[in-house]
Formats: structure tokens, sequence, C-alpha cells
């Protein structure tokens, strides 16, 4: 079931963003600003919290779960340490998704040699 829990929020997260894409004029770029921006307000509001607590990965590894872990980051660092986890907060919170993902990323550079396009 929880599987089924996280193919179905993800998969709808996915879907509202391929009709942005589709329907919009905006920018790839912009639309993956918009999701952070989003899973920070909707972790500000408290709908976040609970909705990746119910579908587990389903939320947390699209971009929204990205902005609520640096939101959330922020505001724990802040309430620790005052104004100074304002911006430490952020950084700590996703620096090992953010490793990772360069980590990843190089590796598979180096394994499957991409090549600009012409």
């Amino acid at each position: 079931m929880v599987y089924f829990k996280a193919f179905i929020v993800g998969g709808l997260i996915c879907t509202l963003v391929q009709i942005f894409l589709d329907h919009t004029r905006l920018m790839p770029g912009r639309v993956l600003v918009l999701l952070v921006i989003a899973g920070v307000i909707l972790g500000a509001v408290g709908i976040y919290e609970p909705l990746q607590q119910w579908a587990g990965c389903g939320a947390s590894v699209p971009l929204s779960g990205f902005g609520y872990n640096l939101s959330k980051g922020v505001m724990e660092a802040v309430n620790d340490e005052g104004f100074i986890g304002l911006f430490k907060g952020g950084f700590k919170a996703a620096a090992a998704g953010t490793s990772a993902a360069l980590v990843f990323s190089y590796l598979a550079a180096l394994i499957f040699k991409p090549k600009m396009k012409k």
C-alpha cells in the first residue's frame, strides 16, 4: 500500500507539472522554481508534512519536497540558533540530498560519456 500511495502522489505532482509545461508559456526552469516555492508554502501552511507522512517518497522526492525540506531546516535552525539559523538551516537540511545528486550525476556523466548537441 505504501508504494501505491507514493505512486499516486508522485504521479499527481508530475501530471500537474506536465500540464503546466504543455498549457502555459512558462519555461521548465520557472516551473521547477514554482515547485520548490509550492513546497515551501505548503510546508508553512502545514499541509506538506502530513502529505509527506502519508505518501512517503511520493511527496519527498519531487522538487516540492526539496522546498519543504529547505524551509523546515530554516525554521528549525532559526528556533535553535536565532537569526544566524536563517542562513545555515537550509544548507544543513538539504546538504545530503544535494551532495548525492551531484555525486550520482558526475558518476552518470563518467559512465555514459554525454556529448553536446551540434
